[in-house]
C-alpha cells in the first residue's frame, strides 16, 4: 500500500474517541501491573504485525505473566497468559462501559487480577466519569481502526529510522494512550529540576533535557494529523530557527512552541519518508544546538557507532 495513506480526522473522529478510551482502560492496566521504568517507558503500547500490544506484564504484582493485544485486523481484544491460555472478544459494538467489563471478565478467566486505580479517563473532557458509566462512546468502524494501525505502523518505522541517528539515551518508539500519539525522545544528561507542583507525570517525564519527535492523528486543537517536535525546556530563540522543508512551521503550544509538519504536506512529496526525516532532523538540530548539546558527538549515522564500521 502507499506510504502515508489518507487519514483525515473528521471521518473517523467518533471511532478515535471510543478507541482512545478503550486504550486508556488497557493502558491503565499496563501502568498498574508492570515494573516501573524511567520516564514512564513501561506505560506506552508498542506496534505489532496486527495492532498494538502492552507487552508482557505481571509477575512482580503477584499475577501470572499476561499480555493484552488490540488486533486491528481481526478487530478483537486478545488477552493471554504464559500458559498459552487466551480470552478474546470483538471490539465492534461495545461502549466503553461494556469494553471495561468484558476486559475484566477476560482477565479473570486467565487468573489475572486486572484491577486498576482511578478507573476514569486521564486528561480527557470526561475525566470525572468512570469507565463503567460511559455508554456515550460506542463507535468502532473496522475500516477506520485498520487504517489507524496501518498509518501507526508506517510512522513507527520512520521514527525507528530517525532514532538510529542518535547514540545518546533515547526512548523506545512507543504509542502513548494518554495523548494518542507515537513518539521517540532523545535525552541529554543535563538534569532539569521540576517544581513539586508539576506533578508526578511531568516530574518524571521531563527530569532531563529532551527533544521529543513524533506524530499524532489530530485533535480538537489541531484538527488534522501532523508530525511534530519539541524541545523541553525550550531554549530561547527556538521558534526563530529554520525548519525543513519550507512547509514546516513553529506553532505556539502551552507556553512554548511545536515544530509541525502537516501529514497532508508530507503526502504530497515525491519521497514522503525522506521529507519527514528531514523535518525531524532540522527540528532536533535547532533544539539541541540551542540547548548546548554536543550534537556531533551524539550523532550516529545509519545506526553505527563503531568508527571502523562507519568508514566502510
Amino acid at each position: 500500500m502507499e506510504l502515508f495513506p489518507a487519514i483525515p480526522l473528521e471521518p473517523w473522529y467518533d471511532t478515535k474517541q471510543t478507541l482512545h478510551r478503550f486504550e486508556q482502560v488497557v493502558g491503565k492496566v499496563r501502568l498498574h501491573h508492570s515494573p516501573r521504568r524511567n520516564h514512564w517507558w513501561n506505560v506506552p503500547f508498542h506496534v505489532t504485525g496486527r495492532g498494538i500490544t502492552t507487552r508482557p506484564m505481571g509477575l512482580v504484582d503477584g499475577n501470572p505473566v499476561f499480555t493484552i493485544d488490540f488486533d486491528f485486523v481481526g478487530h478483537r481484544l486478545v488477552a493471554s497468559n504464559l500458559d498459552g491460555q487466551t480470552a478474546d472478544f470483538p471490539l465492534q459494538g461495545l461502549s466503553v462501559a461494556s469494553f471495561y467489563l468484558q476486559l475484566q471478565s477476560a482477565l479473570d478467566s486467565l487468573g489475572v487480577d486486572g484491577s486498576i486505580a482511578q478507573a476514569t479517563p486521564f486528561d480527557l473532557p470526561d475525566t470525572g466519569r468512570p469507565f463503567t458509566e460511559d455508554s456515550e462512546h460506542a463507535t468502532y468502524v473496522p475500516e477506520h481502526a485498520t487504517r489507524y494501525w496501518q498509518v501507526l505502523s508506517q510512522v513507527d518505522l520512520v521514527l525507528e529510522e530517525f532514532a538510529a541517528g542518535f547514540s545518546g539515551k533515547t526512548s523506545p518508539v512507543h504509542h502513548f494512550w494518554h495523548t494518542f500519539d507515537i513518539a521517540v525522545t532523545r535525552f541529554s544528561p543535563h538534569p532539569v529540576p521540576q517544581p513539586r507542583e508539576a506533578g508526578r507525570l511531568v516530574r518524571e517525564a521531563y527530569s532531563r533535557e529532551v527533544v521529543s519527535s513524533g506524530f499524532w492523528f489530530g485533535d480538537d486543537t489541531v484538527p488534522e494529523p501532523c508530525f511534530y517536535s519539541y524541545t523541553a525546556p525550550e531554549p530561547d530563540g527556538l521558534a526563530d530557527q529554520p525548519l525543513n522543508p519550507p512547509s514546516a512551521e513553529w506553532v505556539s503550544s502551552g507556553g512554548g512552541h511545536l515544530a509541525l509538519l502537516r501529514y497532508a504536506d508530507a503526502r504530497k512529496s515525491p519521497d514522503p519518508r525522506a521529507l519527514v526525516l528531514e523535518f525531524l532532523e532540522s527540528a532536533y538540530q535547532a533544539g539541541a544546538r540551542l540547548a548546548g548539546w554536543d550534537v556531533e558527538a551524539l550523532a550516529c549515522p545509519r545506526g553505527v557507532t563503531d568508527p571502523c564500521l562507519a568508514g566502510r
